[in-house]
């Protein structure tokens, strides 16, 4: 195993742990959970710091869930494309979010050592969360050009919607009592409307 592959196992093992104790997390609980002893964490990492950034800099990164949409078949049903797009992204901001606030909220506050793209609080700076959300939109527009022909609006339009839906879905200052739309209903939305008669309104 590369000392690439080695690390992404041990962040792999650490991000569920991370997003339950945050900082507090010990090395000996991120070995045991990775299967590996202790030591094998430090022949991969100059320090636990060192290895609680590359786990932001996971968490932060669009690379997997990008690697998920693209895996979407293109010969399902445009709804059933949507549903597991919507899944994958969900999951990736559940993801993130977890990971972040644990380590922010347990004292993870520091500078030194994050990755450019990574602020101290875990965010990545603007510019970076510009392009990470453009390559989610580029993503979801090839989930969508399959049926250009038969939408109202461009696979850009449809996908910009998309993702304006599904980002509604996020904890909102409404507190408990927000209720946010299903991925059926958000799908549904998009596709159908909300009129049971288009030509009602």
């Amino acid at each position: 195993m590369s000392v690439e592959q080695r690390r992404a196992m041990i962040v792999a093992a650490a991000l569920p742990l991370i997003g339950e104790h945050g900082a507090a997390v010990t090395t000996s609980q991120i070995a045991r959970a990775a299967g590996i002893g202790e030591a094998t964490i430090f022949r991969a990492f100059k320090d636990k710091d060192e290895l609680l950034d590359a786990c932001v800099a996971e968490a932060v990164g669009v690379e997997h869930v990008l690697r998920e949409l693209a895996s979407v078949p293109l010969d399902e049903p445009l709804a059933a494309r949507l549903t597991e797009a919507a899944e994958a992204l969900c999951a990736h901001m559940e993801r993130m979010g977890t990971v972040v606030r644990s380590l922010y909220a347990t004292g993870h506050h520091r500078e030194r050592g994050l990755p450019p793209q990574t602020r101290a609080d875990g965010a990545p700076p603007e510019d970076a969360r510009t392009r990470s959300f453009r390559a989610m939109q580029d993503a979801v527009v090839e989930l969508i050009e399959p049926d250009r022909e038969v939408l109202r609006l461009g696979p850009e339009r449809v996908a910009a919607a998309f993702l304006g839906l599904l980002f509604s879905r996020l904890p909102s200052p409404a507190g408990p009592g927000h209720n946010p739309l299903t991925t059926e209903e958000l799908v549904s939305v998009l596709l159908r409307g909300t009129l049971t008669d288009p030509g009602s309104a």
